[in-house]
C-alpha cells in the first residue's frame, strides 16, 4: 500500500505530509486515521506504548470520546529523508466541559510507501478557560484561510 507523498521527502512533500495528517486527525475519524500507519505501526503516547493498527484504533477511539470539540494544527519542525518532526498544539475540552491546550512534539518515521511506521509524541496539557480558545473553526480539517496564530509555534 502506498500513501504519497512518500519518501525522501523534500521541503514542499513534507509538508504536504503534516497537512494531511491535521486534516485527517481533525475529522476524528480513527478508521480514517489509522490507515496513514504501517499495519505494524509502533508509537509512544505520552506514556501509553501500542503495536499495531488495532491497538492505534482503540487508542484513537478513547482519545476522541474524552477530548471532545478536538481541534488541532500540527507545523513541520525538520525533516529528513525518511523521517518528519512536528509540532502541534491542540483545543479540546472534557466531559465536564473543561478546556485545556495540548502542546507538543512527534518524531514520526515512514516505510518507503509513506506509510507511518514509527510516532513518538510528547504532550502537556495546559488548562485555558473557554474565552481563551484559539482554534474556533466549524468541527473538522481547519480551513485553508485559517492560519496558526502568531506565536503559537
Amino acid at each position: 500500500m502506498s500513501r504519497p507523498p512518500v519518501p525522501p521527502f523534500t521541503e514542499e512533500t513534507a509538508l504536504r505530509k503534516v497537512r494531511m495528517a491535521e486534516d485527517a486527525w481533525n475529522t476524528r475519524d480513527p478508521d480514517r486515521v489509522v490507515l496513514a500507519y504501517t499495519p505494524d505501526t509502533r508509537w509512544r503516547n505520552r506514556s501509553d506504548f501500542l503495536a499495531g493498527r488495532d491497538e492505534v484504533h482503540a487508542f484513537l477511539t478513547r482519545k476522541w470520546q474524552r477530548e471532545q470539540e478536538y481541534r488541532l494544527i500540527k507545523s513541520l519542525w525538520a525533516f529528513t529523508e525518511d523521517r518528519i518532526a512536528v509540532r502541534f498544539a491542540y483545543e479540546w475540552h472534557d466531559a465536564e466541559g473543561r478546556w485545556f491546550r495540548s502542546h507538543g512534539n512527534e518524531n514520526w518515521r515512514f516505510d518507503p510507501g509513506g506509510l507511518m511506521a514509527e510516532r513518538h509524541a510528547s504532550i502537556n496539557d495546559v488548562p485555558i478557560r473557554e474565552g481563551e480558545r484559539l482554534f474556533a473553526w466549524p468541527s473538522g480539517p481547519r480551513p485553508e484561510e485559517v492560519a496558526p496564530p502568531p506565536g503559537l509555534f
